[in-house]
C-alpha cells in the first residue's frame, strides 16, 4: 500500500510518501510546498496544485491528513482549515480515499506518547525509515502516512482510527 502523508499549514504544508509491501516500509518522497506568504487565496491554489502533481507523480491508495485542531487563534485555525481544504479537495478531486487522524493519535502511533514532540516523533522514525528530511513539516507528513498504515491494517480500524472523507 502506498499512502500520501500531509501535514497542512498555509506557509508550510508538509508531504511523505511511504509505501509499504510485505510487512516493509520505504519512505518513497517527501518535503514541502511552499506557498510564500502572499494573497491566502493564491497560497491555496499553490498547495492544490501542488497536492494535485503530487497524486498524480505518486499514485497512493490513500491520502492521510492531519486533521484540524482548535488553536487558540481564531484566525490561524480558520486559515489551517482552508489550507486543509484544498488538500482535501486535489484529492476528492482525484478520487483517492481520504482519511484524517487527529495529532494525538499520529504521536501515539508513532512513539507511544501521545503528547509526544516533534523530535521525539524524528526519532522514531528515523529508527524506522533510516535517513530523513530535514523539514520537521515533512516529517510530520510521514508520520501521518505511518499512522495511516497502521491503523488500515488494525480490524475495526475505522471506528479506532481516522475519520473517512
Amino acid at each position: 500500500m502506498r499512502v500520501l502523508g500531509i501535514d497542512p499549514g498555509s506557509t508550510c504544508t508538509g508531504y511523505g510518501v511511504l509505501e509499504e509491501v510485505d510487512a516493509a516500509l520505504r519512505l518513497v518522497a517527501s518535503g514541502v510546498i511552499r506557498p510564500g506568504r502572499g494573497k491566502l487565496a493564491r497560497r491555496l491554489g499553490i498547495i492544490l496544485q501542488q497536492v494535485d502533481a503530487l497524486i498524480a507523480s505518486f499514485h497512493p491508495d490513500a491520502v492521510a491528513v492531519e486533521a484540524a485542531f482548535h488553536g487558540h487563534n481564531a484566525k490561524s485555525t480558520l486559515v489551517l482549515g482552508q489550507a486543509r481544504g484544498a488538500a482535501l479537495a486535489a484529492a476528492g478531486r482525484a478520487g483517492v480515499e481520504v482519511l484524517e487522524y487527529p495529532t494525538r493519535q499520529v504521536k501515539q502511533t508513532v512513539t507511544g506518547h501521545g503528547a509526544a514532540d516533534k523530535r521525539q516523533v524524528r526519532r522514531v522514525l528515523q529508527l524506522l525509515l533510516g535517513e530523513l528530511p530535514e523539514q520537521l513539516d515533512a516529517t510530520d507528513a510521514i508520520a501521518v502516512a505511518l499512522c495511516h498504515l497502521r491503523w488500515q491494517a488494525a480490524p475495526g480500524s475505522r471506528a479506532a482510527g481516522g475519520s473517512k472523507r
